[in-house]
């Protein structure tokens, strides 16, 4: 076991994971082993005499290091390329792993002699303890032993329900690839055609969202139904049942924790404070979203000569805005070029901001050869950590946009941060939409990057979900502020900078549309809310319970859908973000107010200096609202989120 690479710190710069060391068989070894560490570091918390902030919490943040270190390689590659094999580890260590946090969180003893701790009277030290109790108690510290029994069996099940939901999605997204003929392609660039080719023709991936970002392109009726209809079919006779037995497993657990419902549970530590807050927030916003959306629909049926529907509407759309703003993605495309939206764009941008350089380390090695590692310094040269960066679509990748962590940031620890950006994209030319999602997730990159706390469970994207979204709506901004995009945005061919005129286009073009954007958004954030805020009997009718809540809304919206379905709703059912998916719009209400401060004061090192030290810098160690209103300078507004969207005079 000595030789395991995962058992020991790794001896590459800022403790990147030794990617060509480790094998898939390394993991179960090692887990075993450190799972008996970690046990064994608890145990010697406990058999300590005289409980102290140092050998009872400052030792529990130290502990686990080692399975730390396992289960993020682990996870990490199992979302980027994952096989048979991978799906069978993960059977036999989820279960386990769940237990063993369970164990931990339930110890009386733990938590009695955490409890009776002072914390010093800083504020990291302060939240930490208050952080700590809370999470004890909610993980079920405070039960009897019937209780915790039964909470770790939910628990169990949860974890493995939605291991398997997540599975199920990624096997029914490549078995509903579509492969198309090339004639059918009509409307794609000879560059996105040669990123689609295989050896069996012509292959589409589905996307994660329910509207596929080629409906917009395709010019045949035919093909877009085609790829629509493969979308929405995701799911379908696999997840139901565990759709609605992790819903019910939710509500007990929450019941048996002294909630209402999960959505109670889930919220009570979110910054929206409660439930009806969140489902407030959609019931103000949905009427004017649905209304704008009705007219956005038939202005696209007017522009088709027929009703449209989900496959259409996009396309028609597009249509729309290429007629009325001079705006084509096929046109716009090779102003866009990968690399260059990278380095001379979303890095130009946070080095403007906050001072910082990032460039490539070639010398250093990602977990395949086409994921890149990136050294992020100071203005001084000082070293803050790695960023790694995978973008290209494969069939091994779970859908969607994503950040985490191989390594978080703390001074306890000693440890810098390395962090992953995951996008799935078909084409190194990007999409305006595209653009903006690598800005947003190198905004989750520079919250885990730029942290300064002391200890890790409180270091950077460890916040609340409708927090944690705030730096990455914010930083998608910079995408078309004009002293960015004119930096970045030069024609793959020809050098040629954006012209004015289709800059200007672009700006208005995001507007665009914002009545079908803000409805499919809403109607997935309230089938979200209501699974989650029953009381009581769990509905089987998938189908019945999503057309009534979004009734209930006044979202049923002739030919939208919701951005995600229940059974293909992976934030909420294998993501983490039950109960949570409102959390973008919640985060887009700070953003939207929050850079209304940036345009006034401009993109400058120290309106960034504010946003790092009141923001990014800060974690979970300091309370939320007081640290926006430091950013701030008062507390949130929601009238620009409500012009952004269209929305003005709506609540």
């Amino acid at each position: 076991m000595s030789t395991n690479p995962l058992l020991s710190p790794s001896p590459l710069p800022y403790n990147l994971p030794d990617f060509r060391a480790i094998r898939l068989e390394h993991v179960e070894p090692a887990f075993d082993a450190a799972l008996e560490r970690h046990r064994a570091e608890l145990a010697a918390i406990l058999a300590e005499d005289t409980p102290t902030w140092e050998n009872t919490v400052e030792a529990l943040e130290l502990s686990g290091a080692d399975l730390e270190r396992v289960t993020a390689w682990f996870f990490n590659l199992q979302g980027t390329d994952t096989t048979p094999q991978f799906d069978e580890v993960a059977d036999r260590i989820v279960p386990r792993l769940s237990a063993h946090i369970d164990a931990i969180y339930q110890s009386s003893a733990l938590y009695e002699r955490v409890a009776g701790l002072e914390a010093p009277q800083d504020t990291e030290s302060r939240r930490l303890h208050d952080t700590l109790l809370r999470t004890f108690v909610r993980r079920g510290a405070a039960l009897d032993e019937e209780g915790k029994q039964r909470l770790t069996q939910i628990n169990q099940r949860l974890s493995e329900l939605s291991e398997l939901f997540g599975r199920n999605l990624l096997a029914d997204t490549r078995a509903l690839a579509v492969r198309f003929e090339r004639e059918e392609l009509e409307g794609l660039s000879d560059a996105q055609l040669e990123s689609l080719r295989t050896d069996d023709g012509y292959v589409v991936p589905i996307e994660l969202p329910t509207t596929q970002s080629l409906q917009a392109e395709l010019t045949r009726p035919e093909s877009r139904r085609t790829l629509f209809d493969a979308s929405r079919a995701r799911g379908r006779s696999s997840n139901p049942a565990l759709v609605t037995e992790s819903v019910r497993l939710r509500q007990e657990r929450a019941k048996l924790l002294g909630f209402d419902t999960h959505a109670d549970y889930v919220i009570a530590e979110e910054t929206a404070g409660t439930a009806q807050a969140a489902r407030q927030l959609i019931a103000d916003l949905a009427p004017a979203a649905a209304a704008n959306a009705e007219a956005e629909r038939k202005l696209a049926g007017e522009l088709a000569g027929h009703d449209v529907d989900g496959a259409d509407w996009p396309y028609w759309q597009a249509r729309r805005r290429a007629d009325e703003l001079g705006v084509d993605e096929a046109e716009l495309r090779p102003y866009f070029p990968l690399e260059r939206v990278l380095r001379d764009g979303v890095f130009y941008a946070a080095h403007l901001l906050y001072g910082i350089t990032v460039e490539r380390r070639e010398d250093l090695h990602g977990y395949r050869d086409d994921v890149h590692v990136w050294e992020v310094r100071e203005a001084d040269g000082t070293g803050i950590g790695l960023l790694l960066t995978d973008y290209a679509a494969r069939p091994s990748k779970r859908g969607g946009a994503w950040m985490s962590s191989f390594v978080d940031q703390s001074h306890l620890r000693g440890t810098k941060p390395v962090v992953v950006n995951v996008m799935s994209l078909t084409s190194t030319l990007l999409t305006i939409d595209e653009v903006t999602t690598v800005f947003h997730e190198f905004g989750h990159a520079l919250h885990g990057l730029l942290s300064n706390v002391r200890y890790p469970s409180l270091s950077g994207t460890n916040v609340p979900r409708d927090w944690v979204e705030f730096p990455s709506q914010i930083n998608e901004n910079y995408a078309f502020a004009p002293e960015i995009v004119r930096n970045y945005a030069r024609h793959v061919d020809t050098g040629e900078v954006i012209p004015d005129s289709l800059l200007a286009a672009v700006r208005e073009a995001r507007q665009f549309g914002q009545g079908f954007d803000t409805a499919e958004y809403l109607a997935a954030s309230a089938i979200d809310l209501a699974w989650h805020s029953l009381d009581g009997e769990v509905p089987d009718d998938i189908d019945a319970f999503e057309a009534a809540t979004l009734a209930e809304y006044g979202l049923d919206i002739e030919g939208l859908e919701p951005r995600y379905r229940s059974t293909w709703f992976n934030h909420i059912f294998a993501g983490g973000y039950s109960a949570g998916y409102y959390s973008y719009l919640w985060a887009e209400a700070l953003d939207a107010d929050g850079y209304e401060l940036v345009e006034t004061e401009g993109i400058n090192r120290d309106t960034g200096a504010s946003f790092r030290d009141n923001i990014l810098s800060k974690g979970a160690s300091v309370d939320y609202a007081e640290a926006y209103r430091a950013f701030r300078g008062r507390d949130k507004d929601t009238r620009p989120l409500l012009v952004r969207r269209g929305l003005a005079g709506s609540v």
